[in-house]
């Protein structure tokens, strides 16, 4: 692991995959302003009237933004996620002839399953959150393995997808990949705490994954 994370690092800040970075954050800001744009006085008003029955006002105006804005940061990170899924097909190929030249590419992800498992994974991810948020609210874990599970959810089947759609041929070798792709995911999704890193953390779960699976088939 301690290989896979260094040669990630050395990725994530490489001119290629920030340039990518920045075009998938440009599309997801519009999309997601976009959204926020139509849906956003809806989405305050039935925050409000959800939480009607705190004693307060100003306790339930406080909790309604908090909700609110925890929702927008999710949508950010679903919208990165999903573009990311569909086009960095071209960005991990290239990634991965310049550390495993001899690892070749045996399939292509399909853009319309990435996109499906994107979409089914965003709306669990939206779901739980939804049912649990009051989970924000528990010192330490609420603020720390809560909101990473919930992210990792996001971004796991996605990356084991297109990352496994590229390089490995075997369901039974994918199956035992996918074992760690769980924590894998939750590393990535640790650039989410930072409002500007934020938009590494789904291209940092792929090229994580793809350092997981042909770092220790070349080794």
């Amino acid at each position: 692991m301690k290989n896979t994370l260094s040669k990630s690092l050395q990725d994530i800040f490489s001119q290629d995959v920030i340039v990518f970075v920045l075009k998938i954050t440009f599309a997801a800001l519009i999309i997601s302003a976009v959204f926020i744009w139509l849906f956003g006085g809806l989405l305050s008003s039935m925050m409000i009237s959800t939480f009607s029955w705190i004693p307060w006002e100003w306790l339930q105006e406080t909790v309604a933004f908090l909700v609110n804005f925890l929702l927008y940061y999710l949508l950010i990170i679903i919208v990165i996620s999903i573009l990311t899924s569909l086009y960095i097909e071209p960005l991990l190929i290239k990634l991965a002839k310049k550390h495993y030249p001899n690892s070749p590419v045996v399939g292509s992800p399909n853009l319309h399953t990435s996109f499906l498992l994107s979409i089914k994974s965003a709306i669990i991810a939206l779901l739980i959150f939804i049912f649990t948020f009051p989970l924000i609210f528990i010192p330490i874990l609420g603020q720390t393995i809560y909101p990473l599970w919930i992210w990792s959810i996001i971004i796991k089947e996605p990356t084991v997808y297109d990352v496994s759609a590229l390089f490995i041929a075997d369901k039974s070798i994918i199956r035992e990949k996918r074992k760690e792709a769980r924590s894998i995911a939750m590393i990535a999704s640790l650039f989410n705490y930072v409002p500007v890193l934020n938009i590494f953390s789904a291209v940092f779960a792929q090229i994580l994954f793809l350092h997981h699976i042909l770092g220790k088939e070349n080794a």
